[in-house]
């Protein structure tokens, strides 16, 4: 029996990676010869069309001691709180806020702790977004996962996570991000006694670093800051269970061993991790202050150009030093649909309410922005210092399409139901018969 130990990680985003626990077990010259070493399995997973454009296409050769095939038949599993069902209540136009989900009393391991807050579309279409909460005490015990729907993108807000992988391992905690491409298998530990954090599940195009056009080669997210697993494998058998997520619900197999068996592999299509802090961020140093798509770390593209089936953006600690300028975020009404996450500190244009571990929604044409504190401290700053915005770290997904909250986010205790009147103290200040 072999356990699965970390062997480190392997940097880059999207590279051709080939990594074996034990020496020799990666075949030279072809991918699947007649006998594979080690007494293996040769099996490929593909996470794009087997067509798609060269610079496109993801796929990664697994070496196994069992091909991924070997479980007993899949049952439905009762799961009520975690779905796609996105069409439950009317889409609102209201501005929405969370406070933070509480952590679970009973216990609860990571698939147990998932709850959908709001979505749309589907894996039926191959498009659109799940957008989930977890909160969970133990770790996932006898179990595995995998989703079949779409990749998962984990943002941790509280405790630290060991993912095992097929693939391999790899640790996170807050101001970290992991993505788990579809259909890979794993297992979700706590490295302390709970954890708590959001969950972005993509059901569209693969998560890419966006392209930089003007801003040249540098700045935002580096590839070479982004971590795949080396290979580690678990030899075990037991009575255990596959759990999947096929459809929008989720299903469960019984299997005689740990599905964590990959002795080796090679491709591009892998697990991979990301620490927010190693963003390069921009902005102005004059006057105004950009789009918030220059703090975009990933992005889904949709089938039209420029425009995202989802964007991950942070907006981490930064210097503001424009002049002449409203420094905060400006009040704005968007054609995109925003849900933001506070992970720690405090957001920049909130003075109360939105803190960490919690959650806000504006869908598309909802105006919002500061609220009515921010706007008069900011409107009455000195610009002739900077703004250092320190200790804080806040994420967006940001997507095309409406953003649809289920029944149960719109009928839990943690849904503000005061979040509109932190504008209704905005004053009048026009004065019709003075210039300036």
């Amino acid at each position: 029996m072999s356990a699965m130990v970390s062997n480190g990680y392997q940097s880059g985003f999207g590279n051709e990676f080939a990594t074996e626990a034990i020496p020799g077990t990666l075949p030279e010259g072809q991918n699947s010869p007649q006998r594979v070493a080690h007494g293996l399995y040769a099996e490929q997973l593909s996470g794009t069309a087997f067509t798609a454009p060269r610079h496109a296409n993801r796929r990664s050769w697994l070496y196994r001691i069992r091909p991924a095939a070997v479980h007993e038949p899949f049952a439905p599993l009762a799961h009520e709180r975690f779905h796609n069902r996105f069409e439950e209540a009317p889409a609102t136009p209201n501005q929405l806020r969370w406070d933070p989900w509480p952590l679970p009393q009973a216990p609860a391991d990571f698939v147990d702790g998932l709850v959908t807050l709001a979505g749309n579309g589907g894996p039926a279409e191959q498009a659109g977004i799940g957008i989930h909460v977890y909160a969970a005490n133990r770790s996932m015990q006898g179990r595995f996962f995998y989703d079949a729907d779409g990749e998962l993108l984990i943002v941790p807000q509280q405790g630290r996570l060991r993912l095992a992988t097929e693939l391999g391992v790899l640790e996170i905690g807050p101001q970290e991000i992991a993505v788990i491409p579809r259909g890979v298998r794993f297992r979700v530990e706590l490295l302390d006694d709970a954890a708590r954090g959001y969950v972005c599940e993509n059901f569209g195009a693969l998560l890419r670093l966006p392209d930089l056009g003007p801003i040249g080669s540098n700045c935002l997210a580096n590839a070479r800051d982004f971590l795949a697993p080396c290979a580690a494998y678990e030899d075990v058998e037991g009575d255990f269970r596959l759990v999947a997520k096929f459809q929008g619900t989720l299903w469960e197999a019984k299997i005689g061993h740990s599905p964590l068996d990959v002795v080796g592999w090679h491709g591009n299509y892998a697990p991979y991790k990301y620490d927010l802090r190693r963003f390069n961020t921009i902005g102005s140093i004059s006057y105004d202050h950009p789009d918030p798509s220059i703090f975009t770390v990933l992005t889904s593209p949709s089938d039209t150009p420029g425009t995202a089936n989802v964007d991950l953006a942070i907006f981490p600690p930064r210097w503001l030093v424009a002049q002449h300028t409203f420094r905060p975020p400006w009040f704005h009404r968007n054609v995109a649909s925003e849900f933001m996450g506070l992970i720690a500190g405090v957001y920049d244009a909130k003075a109360a309410g939105f803190v960490p571990g919690g959650a806000s929604l504006h869908n598309c044409m909802s105006g919002h922005g500061p609220d009515a504190a921010t706007f008069e401290k900011a409107s009455a700053a000195d610009l002739s210092r900077p703004d250092v915005i320190g200790g804080t770290m806040a994420f967006m997904f940001e997507t095309r399409k409406v953003i649809r909250p289920t029944r149960q986010a719109l009928d839990a205790p943690q849904l503000q139901q005061d979040y509109y009147t932190c504008w209704q103290g905005i004053a009048r200040h026009f004065d019709g018969g003075r210039a300036g």
